[in-house]
């Protein structure tokens, strides 16, 4: 039998049956990374099928469309097709929220003065709009981001800045909203923006059942950092991959440089330049955010005190842990949990 997910939604929620569909449009064009366009529209799909699923709509909340150049067929960056529902030529008002996919090759985004100026003219006439990874290059290039804060992809964050001056680019954030203008990280951060957006719109229970139900490890905010301490310290030489396998199956152990360095069979100062080398942070930094990563998982799964998560994830206690939490993340462990831990999705058969 199929499993069908039942969003919990709040039991004082309006029924909002006349409330009219939102059109989210989404540009696309030759050479676009597929999951910067299928993340977001996934979670506008969820947020349909849950208020449908739970009588709060009628009729779908969000009507999507894909829309390029021209109506039809292109192909994405892996060589999946993606067809156009119609040319953003043809479309002058009636979109609630527009998203700008992005791509790995930036000149696939600026290789389209047309689309820069439709850009450019229906940003008045839409409620918000947005950028998933590098989209932001093709805000940048309209000025639309001129003076306001932004973020991309992490790898091309420097280049936005050098490119554009006039952005206030922050490159260690999964999204950032300025105004009507939200720009986001890379790739999967796509699905963050998205997942506020419904927050924005419905409200915390539907986004944070859907974030379950797409299985997104724990739904993000926009001050958090895009990458974890996986993807942070990834090095090239399988050394040093064992190593930070061995950092986040140890954590409560003695981490400290000298002890990291005796393991790798080098003097702490030149293991810590090597590591730098390798990872592009401090072996200190890649401790603090593989516990962090773990005080995460603990404190939006379990009712386990802060003191205990502390000691679990290797801080040894709370005062160390909060102090890590504001440093990295900007808000400390209390906070993190209210704002990421929720009730359960429930599932039934039918």
């Amino acid at each position: 039998m199929k499993s069908v997910i039942l969003p919990k939604i709040m039991a004082d929620a309006t029924q909002k049956n006349d409330v009219k569909p939102k059109t989210v449009a989404i540009v696309v064009y030759p050479g676009v990374e597929i999951i910067d366009v299928t993340g977001p529209m996934e979670v506008f799909a969820f947020a349909n099928y849950g208020l449908q699923q739970s009588g709060q709509m009628q009729q779908p909340a969000y009507t999507l469309q894909v829309i390029a150049a021209k109506q039809g067929a292109l192909i994405s960056s892996c060589g999946l097709q993606i067809i156009a529902d119609k040319s953003y030529n043809d479309i002058h008002d009636g979109i609630d929220t527009l998203l700008i996919a992005g791509a790995t090759n930036i000149d696939c985004l600026l290789c389209d003065p047309e689309l820069q100026a439709w850009v450019k003219a229906i940003a008045p006439n839409v409620r918000r709009m947005a950028s998933v990874c590098t989209g932001a290059f093709l805000l940048a290039e309209t000025g639309l981001l001129n003076g306001l804060k932004a973020t991309s992809h992490w790898l091309f964050c420097k280049r936005l800045a050098t490119d554009y001056p006039a952005v206030k680019v922050e490159p260690d954030r999964i999204f950032v909203r300025d105004g009507a203008i939200s720009t986001s990280g890379g790739i999967t951060s796509g699905i963050d923006l998205a997942l506020s957006m419904v927050e924005e719109d419905w409200g915390s229970e539907l986004s944070l059942t859907i974030a379950r139900t797409l299985v997104v490890f724990l739904r993000r905010s926009g001050g958090q950092s895009q990458f974890s301490a996986y993807l942070t310290g990834e090095a090239h030489r399988p050394e040093v991959r064992d190593l930070q396998a061995w950092v986040m199956s140890n954590l409560r152990s003695d981490l400290r440089v000298e002890t990291l360095a005796e393991r790798m069979c080098m003097s702490p100062r030149n293991f810590a330049r090597f590591f730098v080398t390798e990872t592009g942070i401090t072996p200190a930094k890649f401790v603090e955010l593989a516990r962090i990563d773990a005080a995460r998982h603990y404190l939006g799964s379990s009712h386990l005190s802060v003191e205990v998560i502390a000691d679990k994830a290797g801080f040894g206690d709370a005062e160390r842990m909060r102090r890590a939490f504001v440093r990295q993340l900007g808000v400390n462990p209390q906070n993190y949990r209210s704002r990421f831990s929720g009730s359960e999705t429930h599932f039934v058969e039918v």
